[in-house]
């Protein structure tokens, strides 16, 4: 095995969004020295377990993984681990400056939420997805090197970091969703959506109601853009097509699939399609979820029976590691979510909001800090209530902490300092009970699936007392300003 890693003078400022799909988006990324070429490596378990290792030894500065020559399979048939693995790229994916860091990376992101103007795609007669076709008894998906990535996974999954297409059988809306797909055999995968809320689910659900069978498409390698959407929440009935096209500034170019008619993006990797029929299930399971659990046991789960299969010439296969954080979603789903948070608190009349952050280490919905200049009283609580309920916040929540805006809620050291000097746990600290959660929450027993409580901490110095509390035995930044400046070489040394 060979190890060929471009650690490159990174590019800084604002590197526009030129690119269509994947492959052009590597060639961005590997010029910011953020990535790493892998060859040699076996698709069962070690490809899975170089990545975990990586995601552990350099939590912060990941880069994206992108493997080749893979065991019992031909050159170019590669799998990319990390998409979303630093705040680069993730500010290169959504067309922001990547020099974009932390709040400034969730802030700008907020304001490009706020002024939104979806952008609907356009359907193309062709594109590069089309250049190879399977049918009939051609069909194959470990045609592909599908790894195994955790040892106590229930088999191959293809889809971890895939989007799958589907529409609103009554209302005609599209939704991309991210859910893990288990390959059964040559023409057949699991798809396993975890719970009712899942808008996937929901078409799935109302197809199977009038005894009809469910279209899909499961991609798997686009836009990294189009991940990021779908593994993360927007609005029930608002396509993910339109939403990230107005992120990007353009429409997507779409091709309509041979059997189901559903369009799916032209410059994807691989798409496959199918449909799920009311019945039909296998079991699926188990596999290494995002909570850093084997989440479900194996259960039964419907099957995408496979009629059509697309890919470019030597395809990219996408895929993530779930798992005990950091991994492929922790810190994205973080970013996305506490801008998704910022934007509704302040919409619904929160004001002096500083700043929103979702602890890495809460795996980007379990531990949410929101930062506030206290102006009157209860200002504090009125902050823990709205984001424990709002978009960003509500789903598959666990705490969520208010802290004043002198703490910098990006770090673990100054939120935990903050919770332990400022709140007194008789008067600041609030539990809703029986909010929404998911059925991967392996906190919550089986029988008490769905809901979950929140806590809510208020570790704001006590409005009342704000005045009288003892200064902060620090420097001043004039001096801190004044030592740097003729100490630097001692100090960074």
């Amino acid at each position: 095995m060979t190890d060929d890693t471009n650690f490159e003078t990174p590019h800084e400022g604002n590197m526009p969004r030129t690119y269509d799909d994947v492959r052009q988006w590597l060639d961005l990324v590997e010029s910011m020295g953020e990535l790493k070429r892998i060859q040699g490596a076996d698709w069962n378990l070690e490809i899975g377990t170089i990545a975990e290792l990586i995601y552990r030894e350099r939590a912060g500065t990941i880069p994206a993984l992108l493997f080749d020559r893979i065991k019992g399979y031909p050159e170019g048939f590669r799998i990319l681990f990390g998409q979303q693995t630093s705040q680069r790229r993730l500010a290169l994916m959504t067309g922001l400056p990547v020099d974009s860091m932390g709040l400034k990376l969730v802030s700008r992101f907020k304001e490009k939420l706020n002024a939104l103007r979806p952008i609907p795609p356009r359907i193309v007669k062709t594109g590069p997805v089309l250049e190879n076709k399977m049918a009939g008894d051609q069909i194959d998906v470990l045609q592909f090197p599908v790894p195994k990535v955790h040892e106590l996974d229930g088999g191959r999954f293809i889809g971890t970091a895939c989007i799958a297409v589907t529409r609103d059988p009554e209302e005609g809306w599209l939704n991309l969703g991210t859910y893990r797909a288990m390959v059964h055999d040559a023409k057949s995968v699991g798809l396993f959506m975890s719970s009712a809320g899942k808008h996937g689910r929901m078409h799935m659900d109302r197809h199977f109601k009038e005894h009809k069978p469910c279209p899909v498409v499961l991609c798997v390698g686009q836009d990294p853009l189009l991940l990021l959407a779908a593994g993360n929440p927007i609005e029930l009935g608002y396509s993910e097509y339109d939403y990230c096209g107005g992120i990007r500034g353009r429409p997507y170019d779409l091709v309509e699939g041979e059997v189901t008619g559903l369009p799916f993006p032209a410059h994807a990797e691989i798409a496959i399609e199918g449909f799920l029929h009311p019945g039909d299930v296998k079991p699926d399971g188990p596999f290494g979820e995002w909570l850093g659990y084997y989440g479900t046991r194996m259960e039964d789960t419907p099957v995408l029976r496979i009629e059509r299969i697309y890919h470019r010439n030597d395809p990219i296969l996408c895929v993530a590691r779930p798992g005990r954080p950091p991994t492929d979603y922790s810190l994205s789903k973080g970013m996305i979510r506490a801008a998704q948070l910022w934007g509704r608190v302040e919409k619904a009349g929160l004001p002096n909001v500083k700043g929103v952050w979702s602890l890495e280490s809460g795996i980007g919905s379990l531990f949410n800090v929101i930062s506030i200049k206290q102006a009157y009283p209860g200002h504090s609580r009125q902050a823990l209530f709205l984001a424990s309920q709002s978009l960003g916040g509500a789903y598959n929540g666990r705490f969520v902490v208010v802290v004043d805006d002198d703490i910098d809620p990006t770090s673990e050291f100054d939120v935990l300092w903050a919770m332990a000097t400022r709140c007194d746990p008789d008067q600041a600290i609030e539990i809703i009970r029986r909010a929404a959660s998911g059925s991967l929450d392996v906190c919550i027993p089986p029988e008490n699936k769905g809901h979950s409580s929140r806590c809510l901490i208020d570790a704001c110095m006590p409005y009342e007392r704000r005045h009288q509390f003892p200064p902060i035995a620090e420097s001043s930044e004039e001096l801190k300003t004044q030592v740097r400046e003729k100490w630097r070489a001692t100090i960074y040394e």
